[in-house]
């Protein structure tokens, strides 16, 4: 049974809603993350609001990756089908498969990051070279790399990716040129060379695989520290909004300390001349009473 989600308050999986999320421009990405991880907390769901607040802004170029994914399903589905293919020539060193896949490969690559292009300028940001260079690299590499398939297939890449460093060189050697001829066995002396130069091979690739480890391990630290920037400066415009609120009402209540001030002064002044009037009544009144008392007298017989 489906939650009712964050949002509009329609039925909506969590997973419906992060999807969503990822498509969301990275400059309305945090204000959009808070506002349905705002509203999963008033529905209910702590968990799904985790989730939610979890999910990190994704770079330019990664954004325009998972709206390609999102906005073009076939092309995208068939783009991991050919890098599926391509990896199983390379694995079996098919030279004519290898070639074929290769040339759908570089133009496919072209047209899928015009396409994204496209659908960022679209949504309201051009990209620029660099990011189209990234949107390139993540596409070279979903096609060499069974794990950057995974990652971009789930449409919520944070950062663009990099192609494995020997993959367009690893089979390449291999398929290209005419196939050496057998010998009935190998010189002691040749296979000695190929031993060592099958261990610098290994060797190379264990190198390779551990840069790019470390590259990826790296590429989310600075990603993560982007995004805590990011959601620190929106914690701080937050609190700068506050603190501006703050200040409107202190000066709206000097404003009305200031008119009640004005206000109690005006009936200070007019007590105190509604008592000097008093004053001047009374004397007036004790001076006419005095008056009459004498004109009273001087009448007596």
């Amino acid at each position: 049974m489906r939650r009712k989600g964050p949002g509009d308050g329609g039925p909506q999986d969590v997973e419906t809603v992060l999807d969503g999320l990822y498509t969301t421009p990275p400059p309305a990405f945090v204000p959009r993350r808070e506002e349905l991880a705002a509203a999963a907390r008033t529905a209910g769901n702590a968990d799904d609001a985790r989730r939610i607040h979890a999910a990190r802004r994704p770079m330019l170029a990664a954004w325009a990756a998972n709206l390609l994914l999102r906005a073009a399903p076939q092309e995208s589905r068939r783009f991991l089908e050919l890098g599926t293919a391509l990896r199983e020539a390379y694995r079996t060193l098919d030279a004519d498969g290898v070639k074929e896949l290769s040339d759908r490969r570089r133009s496919i690559v072209a047209a899928l990051t015009r396409q994204a292009v496209v659908l960022a300028e679209g949504a309201g940001h051009r990209l620029s070279g660099t990011a189209r260079q990234d949107v390139e690299s993540t596409l070279r590499a979903v096609l060499a790399d069974q794990r950057a398939a995974d990652r971009w297939a789930t449409g919520r890449l944070e950062g663009p990716l990099t192609p494995p460093a020997d993959f367009a060189a690893g089979p390449a050697a291999a398929v290209t040129g005419p196939a050496p001829a057998k010998t009935a066995s190998p010189a002691p002396a040749a296979r000695a060379a190929d031993d060592l130069a099958e261990r610098r091979r290994r060797r190379r690739r264990e190198q390779a695989e551990r840069a790019r480890r470390e590259a990826e391990a790296a590429d989310r630290r600075l990603r993560d520290r982007r995004a805590q920037q990011e959601d620190a400066a929106a914690d701080l415009e937050r609190a700068q909004e506050r603190v501006s609120e703050a200040e409107r009402r202190v000066e709206q209540a000097r404003e009305r300390l200031g008119r009640a001030e004005a206000q109690r002064q005006e009936a200070e002044d007019r007590r105190r001349a509604a008592a000097d009037a008093v004053a001047g009544a009374e004397r007036t009144a004790r001076e006419a009473t005095r008056d009459a008392e004498r004109l009273a007298a001087a009448v007596e017989p």
